[in-house]
């Protein structure tokens, strides 16, 4: 059971990043397990249970990062990541360009949302096309978001400006890829178990966008023709 992070988690994030060699992580590295990976992977499984528990349907799985950096990437960099994160999201072997949940902590803040690492070119362009076929389909699914604060609408944008249906779409029409993201500097919220009802009541609001990304994939591609 997730019981919070700790001071120590925060210490030992920013230690390593000063001191970020493997004499330093071996000799600290049960204070990685200790305070670091133990509650990650707590909160992130007992996340990944109510979940999965709460929609089924979706066949969830869950992964929690490595603090060990690809060995062929580092290229004298360096070797370990200073934050973690768990994802929860469906079985794929492309999952950077799958919709995944997750959280991430870091040393100055933690975030947690729904989005795409890298959507494909293909996917947006679905997206751009539901929306173009279902602008008030799409409208409704988005009118929640008006009347929260938790979340964001993230990603970056094409350099040359698409025209959306409607001007209040630009933003949704124009992005390469998409986050939905809350961002807040570390505080005493992480050292509680508040944390872990605060993510799953986010999981919930954000699961019919979740439920939209996922079905795109079935979508006609609109660069082909039918």
């Amino acid at each position: 059971m997730f019981e919070g992070f700790s001071q120590k988690t925060i210490d030992f994030m920013w230690n390593l990043r000063f001191n970020n060699n493997k004499s330093w992580f071996e000799e600290h590295k049960d204070e990685y397990i200790r305070d670091f990976q133990t509650p990650m992977k707590a909160l992130g499984r007992e996340v990944y249970d109510r979940i999965s528990s709460d929609f089924d349907k979706h066949d969830f799985v869950h992964k929690v990062s490595r603090i060990y950096k690809d060995a062929r990437r580092v290229k004298g960099g360096d070797p370990y990541r200073t934050n973690l994160w768990f994802c929860i999201e469906r079985p794929s072997e492309e999952w950077t360009s799958t919709p995944v949940f997750w959280f991430e902590l870091a040393p100055e803040n933690w975030s947690y949302g729904l989005g795409y690492y890298s959507a494909q070119a293909k996917t947006m362009a679905k997206h751009r096309a539901r929306i173009d076929k279902n602008t008030k389909t799409f409208e409704k699914l988005i009118a929640p978001l008006e009347s929260q604060t938790e979340f964001i609408l993230d990603g970056p944008e094409y350099s040359r400006k698409k025209e959306a249906p409607t001007p209040d779409l630009t933003a949704w029409y124009n992005k390469k890829t998409i986050a939905l993201i809350h961002a807040q500097p570390n505080g005493e919220e992480l050292f509680s178990r508040d944390l872990v009802d605060r993510i799953i009541k986010g999981y919930t609001f954000l699961m019919p966008f979740y439920d939209y990304f996922i079905t795109m994939d079935s979508d006609p591609d609109p660069d082909k023709p039918e």
